[in-house]
């Protein structure tokens, strides 16, 4: 006799909550990024023919005004669908016959309000923690290998000739050290000092050489002004961090197999979500959700035909030559890309489930 065992409404609730948390962020993102797009297209006066959430069959839409509202079968993505985007028309307020200066904000504004509440979120998190922390020295580990070279009260600068904003720059360009000799850059009492080949003990971790953070940062308690302060910086950080990321990608040093697109992203933000509810500590999770937001928002601003940032690279081109280069042209550019855009979210999603499946 086979037992088929009992799953209550309690235990799938428990599984189920976190996925949905995932999925409403991710549509939020999704939301807002078209909003921007969306009202400032109406603010510049262009026909808008349809605001849609979701990509595929519409499973509701209505219509006011001129504009069709929808929700869409697969939640992969949003559009706004301006008149004369792609194509030639007739109508005075097609998108194509406004001035570049105005479609330059429209397009730009989806990306840019994505990192806007990358910056919020980043301000939420600040402001929940009880120290914001910065990158300065407060004092040492027992035995520590720094302390022969650094100081208590040293403001990092730079490390490894590269700019330092915010306490998450310490360990993302520590950890990227290849040998576990740094090169500082301090603020010491007003001074600026250098300080080449600073070494730190290392492990070896599954391969992996790993610095150990012998030093401890200051941190302040959490205040309007220095949340909104930090809250910008540790934005800049991020946002750098997912630039060196990409560059790590493009040169090799990663491969498509570490890349995540929304299944992925789902799945990370409700792991998040669940160890967040068990723990009480809801740092990792904005953390995750600053970075996605603002991952998104500079992901679309790259300059590759079918995102904004194509768009934006071709009014650039018109604002630089006085002339728009030919709607089909443009048009037959985005369409190549959006094809490759498709086939590369099919091999992300293939490997983000075939993660799911092993575990």
């Amino acid at each position: 006799m086979r037992i088929i065992p009992l799953i209550t409404a309690g235990e799938i609730w428990s599984k189920a909550w976190p996925v949905l948390i995932a999925i409403l962020f991710f549509g939020l993102l999704i939301f807002f990024h078209e909003l921007g797009h969306f009202l400032f297209a109406k603010l510049f006066k262009v026909q808008v023919n349809e605001f849609s959430m979701g990509m595929g069959p519409a499973l509701f839409k209505f219509k006011k005004g001129e504009t069709q509202y929808a929700l869409r079968l697969f939640p992969i993505g949003g559009y706004v669908s301006m008149e004369g985007e792609d194509d030639e028309s007739e109508s005075d307020r097609a998108f194509y016959k406004k001035p570049a200066w105005q479609r330059f904000i429209i397009i730009a504004a989806g990306g840019t309000v994505n990192l806007i509440m990358g910056v919020i979120i980043v301000a939420v998190m600040l402001s929940q923690s009880n120290l914001i922390g910065l990158p300065e020295i407060h004092s040492f580990e027992e035995n520590s290998v720094s302390s022969q070279y650094l100081q208590a009260g040293d403001k990092i600068e730079k490390i490894n000739g590269k700019k330092v904003y915010s306490e998450y720059d310490l360990s993302f360009l520590m950890a990227r050290d290849k040998d576990g000799i740094i090169d500082f850059t301090v603020d010491r009492n007003g001074e600026k000092v250098e300080l080449p080949e600073v070494p730190f003990q290392t492990m070896d971790r599954n391969g992996t050489l790993t610095i150990i953070y012998d030093f401890i940062i200051r941190g302040v308690e959490p205040t309007f002004a220095n949340v909104a302060k930090n809250a910008v910086l540790e934005s800049v950080s991020i946002g750098r961090i997912v630039w060196i990321s990409l560059l790590d990608l493009v040169t090799g040093q990663y491969g498509l197999s570490d890349l995540s697109g929304p299944i992925g992203t789902v799945s990370f933000i409700a792991d998040a979500a669940q160890t967040a509810n068990q723990q009480t500590d809801y740092t990792y999770l904005l953390m995750l959700m600053a970075l996605i937001a603002i991952n998104i928002g500079l992901f679309n601003l790259l300059p590759l035909p079918a995102l904004d940032g194509g768009r934006l690279f071709f009014l650039a081109i018109e604002f630089i030559f006085r002339k728009p280069v030919p709607q089909k042209y443009e048009g037959w550019v985005h369409a190549v890309g959006m094809v490759l855009l498709l086939l590369l979210m099919v091999v992300i999603s293939f490997s983000d489930i075939m993660r799911l499946i092993r575990g």
